[in-house]
């Protein structure tokens, strides 16, 4: 029951930031391109990145995996919302900005999760 709170807390917490990043990065580039949903994925997959390292290496309590790996990071990052704007932009017509957003996030997202293994597993 313990995780059960943690996930729920780190949950609260990534929904936030989410919500707070998305509308920062509207306010800063517009609504053309969901640039607010890459930039989470590509942070949110750094930090998993770094949180699997971490875990491997048994630095880091289930606790915090819970609270931080499936809570914060779980509620923060959705596919589904790239998903809904990646269809959005295709159903517009907007064919390269939709390509552009998935290409983006699948290379990005998988390289932030490389670095943040890399950068754990570096300093052993």
């Amino acid at each position: 029951m313990n995780n059960l709170l943690l996930v729920a807390l780190g949950g609260s917490i990534g929904a936030v930031f989410r919500y707070l990043i998305s509308i920062f990065m509207i306010q800063v580039f517009g609504s053309s391109f969901p640039f607010g949903t890459l930039l989470v994925n590509v942070l949110g997959s750094f930090l998993m990145g770094v949180i699997y390292a971490l875990g491997q290496l048994s630095h880091i309590s289930p606790e915090f995996k819970a609270l931080i790996g499936v809570g914060l990071l779980g509620a923060l990052t959705t596919f589904s919302t790239f998903s809904n704007e990646t269809l959005l932009l295709m159903q517009d017509g907007d064919w390269l900005k939709a390509a552009l957003n998935v290409v983006l996030n699948l290379s990005l997202c998988l390289f932030m999760v490389y670095l943040g293994q890399q950068l754990v597993f570096s300093r052993i």
